[in-house]
């Protein structure tokens, strides 16, 4: 199993100032090498304390990449529909380079309606894009004097300058959500795949992860090469009480923040984003003590969590765990300390 660090923001400038924020940031991205972590991966989103802190994830891995040197750095992930094909392939492309290609590129479609509604672009229009987006950039990536005639954009003959550093370019991950028909696409495409277990129940993260695989082997792909990263609210302390306190006080935060961010679902609908209806009954819902009981959250102390992600490797086999540590907006000297704990007494168990 590999473990990283997923720095998603769930504050805005009435909890942290941007500067201190990004500064924190940054401190904990150089933490995670030195105790070995292997990838630090951040998001794209608008506007909201959800997320909004990162609208360009290549941005906050550039600094990243200039403190350190073997950590693996991921966009987990960048959304081709609100970028054109050529600036985004461009963009990655010179992370790829000045990473001396540390990079791997997740995609994802979005899934915010106010963020689609600020580009001008439909909902309806959210898989055809994002299909055309990725497939635009892995041709720049990999060819000369390319002429691309896509529904949406239209180029060429055109040679992207840089190339990618990794030939013949960087892995590539697909997000998705709730679909398995998506987690299927990704490995019949051999891309890796980005999960939230927290959003679905056990089984069917199974039957994606098992769709994924199928698909795979299908397409006559190793099953060495597959990627498959789960994303987890994090949270450690020595003092059990502790970690159950506040890893549910930050718990509830995100929860919080994520409301605000999808409460436009309340009165959008869209037929590329079926069972969407429901989110915010279901993010109104949540419960942690619940997600604790399921396993969907790495809380406790280390002990504790190493349990906890044995468990995760019996369900879902050697997969790629992210530690979302800034789950709220938590004091610097705590997102670290979980980190440390981690680093030194749960990674080990199954490096």
């Amino acid at each position: 199993m590999r473990f990283g660090i997923n720095l998603f923001p769930t504050v805005g400038p009435s909890d942290k100032a941007a500067v201190e924020y990004f500064d924190d940031a940054l401190a904990l991205v150089e933490l995670a090498e030195q105790l070995d972590f292997h990838h630090v991966k951040t998001v794209e989103h608008y506007f909201f304390a959800y997320g909004g802190y990162s609208p360009d994830p290549v941005t906050f891995l550039a600094a990243a990449a200039a403190r350190t040197s073997r950590i693996r750095l991921i966009t987990g992930a960048v959304i081709p529909a609100f970028t054109h094909p050529i600036k985004l392939a461009g963009k990655l492309a010179m992370l790829d380079n000045i990473s001396h290609g540390r990079l791997d590129v997740g995609f994802g479609r979005a899934f915010l309606p106010d963020e689609f509604a600020a580009f001008g672009i439909p909902l309806d229009e959210s898989r055809p894009r994002f299909d055309e987006g990725v497939s635009a950039v892995r041709q720049l990536w990999t060819t000369t004097d390319l002429v691309f005639d896509g529904q949406f954009h239209r180029f060429g003959p055109v040679t992207l300058l840089p190339l990618t550093y990794q030939r013949p370019h960087p892995p590539i991950l697909v997000a998705t959500a709730i679909t398995p028909s998506s987690a299927a696409s990704a490995g019949a495409n051999g891309y890796g795949l980005l999960l939230v277990p927290s959003i679905n129940k056990r089984e069917k993260v199974q039957e994606m992860i098992a769709g994924y695989r199928a698909a795979r082997a299908a397409a006559g792909l190793d099953p060495a090469g597959e990627d498959i990263h789960l994303s987890y609210n994090c949270y450690l302390s020595e003092d059990a009480g502790e970690a159950y306190r506040n890893g549910r006080r930050y718990s509830e935060w995100t929860n919080a923040r994520l409301l605000e961010a999808v409460s436009a679902w309340g009165v959008t609908r869209s037929s590329g984003y079926e069972g969407y209806e429901n989110i915010v009954q279901k993010v109104s819902s949540a419960d942690f003590d619940s997600s604790l009981r399921d396993n969907k959250a790495l809380v406790g102390t280390p002990a504790e969590v190493v349990d906890r992600v044995t468990t995760i490797r019996d369900w879902f086999g050697d997969v790629t765990i992210s530690l979302q540590v800034v789950s709220g907006n938590m004091p610097l000297s705590e997102s670290q300390r979980t980190i440390r704990l981690f680093g030194e007494q749960v990674l080990p168990k199954f490096s």
